[in-house]
């Protein structure tokens, strides 16, 4: 498994990348720092921030020497021609063309990184590589934001069209979906904060996140990155169908005069299972020393 992840654009992307970590039936091969450009007054910091947040997580679990950590694009890409190379698409590339596969690549921010790979190294379209990815609204009029862009896919529209166009297998978790996720602070401080100074660290800054953004009092948070882990963990952790892959147009919304080939889309997650599992193994990092 490979985790990109804008990790430092909220307070979510914490949570599924210490899930996958703490995992034993996943092999992390790496964890890609993504960029978040159009998030205001951060959009050169955002990769940068995300690296920094990728190890400071691998810090609190005691894997800096362990799991590899690399740069992925610091912005989105100018055309659907031409990649972001970085140290992140290299690892994609030379993950997917191993012979012991399947890989599957969870997407918690844009694109870039998938697109840019797959321009490089086109053959990796035809490797055993599932591409898990958290984004784009949803579908059938269940969308929870109408009009309002999902943040991942207006991250990089053009590298979602390179990826939803091509012959990847594509696994996508929508907003209809991942919303579904809400966790309060009362089970955050009861189940999370006693796991050592990790489940500290990640209840902390989550609250801290919510009262420096929220345009409310708020007292809960969707954990919306961790669906990708679960479904990886467990293909069954929510209901999907199988639906014709669209493109996107430059608003950031299915183009549904195009239809290509069938991918993956999830209807639904299994919120207990994914909170369940990530809470005991906190538990169980806590009790060992992780």
């Amino acid at each position: 498994m490979i985790i990109d992840t804008d990790a430092k654009n909220e307070a979510d992307d914490q949570f599924a990348v210490v899930h996958a970590l703490l995992s034993p039936s996943v092999d992390v091969r790496g964890v890609i720092a993504a960029h978040f450009g159009i998030r205001p007054g951060r959009g050169e910091r955002g990769m940068p921030d995300s690296r920094a947040e990728i190890d400071l997580l691998l810090g609190h679990l005691g894997m800096r020497d362990t799991v590899r950590a690399e740069n992925g694009a610091a912005f989105a890409m100018p055309d659907a021609h031409t990649p972001v190379p970085s140290a992140g698409a290299d690892l994609i590339v030379a993950e997917a063309m191993r012979a012991d596969g399947p890989l599957y690549a969870a997407f918690l921010g844009p694109l870039t990184d998938m697109a840019s790979a797959l321009l490089i190294e086109p053959r990796i379209a035809e490797r055993d590589l599932v591409v898990v990815w958290i984004g784009g609204p949803g579908y059938d009029g269940l969308d929870p934001s109408p009009g309002r862009p999902e943040f991942n896919l207006a991250n990089d529209v053009v590298a979602a069209n390179v990826v939803f166009r091509s012959a990847l297998t594509v696994w996508q978790i929508p907003r209809s979906v991942f919303t579904q996720t809400a966790v309060g602070y009362a089970e955050l401080e009861d189940r999370v904060a006693p796991c050592g100074p990790l489940g500290r660290y990640l209840v902390d800054q989550l609250v801290e996140w919510n009262a420096a953004h929220a345009d409310t009092v708020m007292e809960y948070r969707c954990l919306g990155d961790s669906p990708a882990v679960a479904v990886i963990i467990n293909p069954t952790a929510g209901q999907y169908e199988s639906r014709p892959a669209y493109g996107f147009t430059w608003d950031a919304e299915y183009d549904t005069r195009t239809a290509y080939r069938p991918i993956r889309v999830y209807r639904t997650i299994d919120a207990r299972f994914m909170f369940e599992d990530l809470f005991a193994k906190l538990r169980r990092a806590a009790r060992d020393g992780t």
